[in-house]
């Protein structure tokens, strides 16, 4: 069985006196909580993240990556410099990335790549708009986001990523997916994965990314192809992210 992970991310937020408030609070309040946990944090605050979290139950991670591994890209961070501030994850392919940033699925796909060659793990995102959804073109859009990274993955790499599903019609706009519908297409996440990597299907945790909170949390995480979420407004409250950690 695969074990559960619950990753907040903290997008554009933070400061050094909340970061350490939120941080120290997580992990004080863990308990035996058996779900593997982690924060994505803004780029000036993973020194922060690695100073509080060492030797935690909580890992840390970043929230994109340059495909570049050095040069004149000003403003740009490298996969390489993620891993000396002992990240563990890096998100990719967020739809806000997607969406201001033009960021299309070939991009993703070289971004997983960065992250995969300096033994860190990508969270590669995907998800469709409303309009996608209600023109039932959910299966192809998800699918087409996931293949692109597949393609240039070896087999042996597959298993290596951990994907989210995030309905952007059901992020911050009061909308939510159900249980079922989430199950769904996580189902059909997983079945893209096995014919890939049959092995690697049954070890990729699929994360849900639409809105999870501590109301909806324990019946989306008990479905069969759910391992976790990717949690976005709730992950910068300490009592709803603990929430979320001990309801998977």
């Amino acid at each position: 069985m695969r074990a559960k992970l619950i990753v907040g991310n903290w997008k554009m937020n933070g400061s050094r006196a909340v970061n350490a408030a939120l941080l120290e609070g997580i992990v004080a309040g863990l308990d035996d909580a058996p779900a593997s946990c982690a924060v994505c944090v803004p780029a000036p605050y993973l020194q922060q993240c690695e100073e509080v979290l060492a030797g935690t139950p909580v890992a840390w991670g970043a929230q994109d990556v340059s495909i570049h591994a050095f040069g004149a890209y000003t403003g740009e961070v490298c996969a390489q410099m993620l891993a000396e501030f002992a990240c563990r994850y890096v998100i990719i392919g967020h739809s806000e990335r997607r969406a201001y940033h033009r960021e299309d699925s070939a991009l993703v796909a070289k971004k997983a790549l960065a992250v995969l060659a300096e033994g860190m793990t990508p969270i590669v995102c995907v998800g469709e708009t409303l309009e996608q959804r209600e023109a039932g073109e959910t299966v192809q859009v998800v699918g087409a986001q996931l293949d692109a990274v597949l393609e240039v993955l070896d087999a042996a790499a597959v298993e290596k990523i951990v994907v989210a599903y995030e309905p952007i019609w059901a992020i911050g706009t009061g909308r939510n997916a159900t249980p079922e519908m989430a199950q769904e297409v996580h189902a059909q996440l997983r079945a893209q994965i096995r014919a890939r990597n049959a092995e690697a299907a049954g070890a990729v945790t699929i994360l849900y990314g639409g809105s999870m909170k501590p109301e909806n949390a324990k019946e989306l995480l008990a479905q069969p192809d759910i391992d976790g979420g990717l949690i976005g407004s709730a992950a910068l409250k300490v009592e709803d992210f603990l929430a979320i950690i001990h309801a998977a």
